[in-house]
């Protein structure tokens, strides 16, 4: 079943072209992986996709619907790759306030933040403020805070940037619960390590055009490295 639909993608930048007609479909239950070199236009798609910025045109529907309806939103998760977090805040305190957004009752949202404080690896620096957390202690509070509500579908740019291989493998793990759970998982990146163990389907885009969309990591013979580098070159 598609959860999330993509046609026709066209956005420009001081007149110039940077997606090109981009077309994909993402399946419910899924961990989707968007692949690109940098500057291919892996953000710029999200940020179409959450609406942070209009495609010039094109269609995109989420849950069936076209556009990010007030229903929607509240079934969806969200890390960008910069996240800007409340540095005189704890870990705690700063998922106490994004879960307040989802109007849990007190009792409920303590139960949930402690829970994702112990899946992402802090509960030891809950109550540090995030201003001595190290980056990839940062990356995990963040997505920490795009889960919170428990969304349906969740997009994630970079979720592994800066984080060394422990970090990393705990993401991984928790993106695989995920999934488990029935979260649809959509995230950028170009970091093929991380998606080749985890990902069921991706796309990749290069020089802001689709060159590759849909394809499952298990219909790719070989290494998924030797199949980006491939369709890299194919289409410089």
């Amino acid at each position: 079943m598609t959860i999330l639909e993509v046609k026709n993608i066209v956005k420009y930048l001081a007149k110039k072209e940077i997606l090109k007609d981009v077309s994909f479909s993402v399946q419910a239950g899924e961990i989707y992986g968007f692949l690109g070199p940098n500057g291919a236009g892996k953000t710029t798609t999200m940020k179409c996709i959450m609406g942070l910025i209009e495609p010039e045109s094109g269609e995109i529907s989420v849950f069936w619907e076209k556009g990010l309806t007030k229903k929607a939103k509240e079934q969806i998760g969200f890390m960008p790759e910069n996240t800007y977090l409340y540095k005189h805040l704890t870990g705690r305190e700063f998922l106490n306030f994004n879960a307040k957004f989802f109007g849990l009752e007190w009792e409920t949202l303590k139960a949930r933040v402690n829970e994702l404080l112990q899946k992402v690896g802090l509960e030891d620096a809950a109550d540090k403020y995030l201003h001595s957390y190290s980056k990839g202690m940062l990356q995990r509070v963040g997505l920490a805070q795009s889960i919170i509500n428990k969304p349906k579908l969740v997009f994630l740019d970079e979720p592994m940037s800066g984080l060394d291989p422990i970090g990393r493998k705990m993401v991984k793990d928790l993106l695989v619960s995920l999934r488990q759970d029935g979260t649809t998982v959509f995230f950028n990146t170009h970091i093929l390590a991380d998606v080749e163990s985890i990902c069921d389907r991706v796309s990749i885009i290069h020089k802001w055009n689709l060159i590759v969309e849909g394809t499952k990591i298990s219909d790719i013979s070989g290494s998924l490295e030797d199949f980006f580098i491939k369709n890299i070159e194919e289409n410089s």
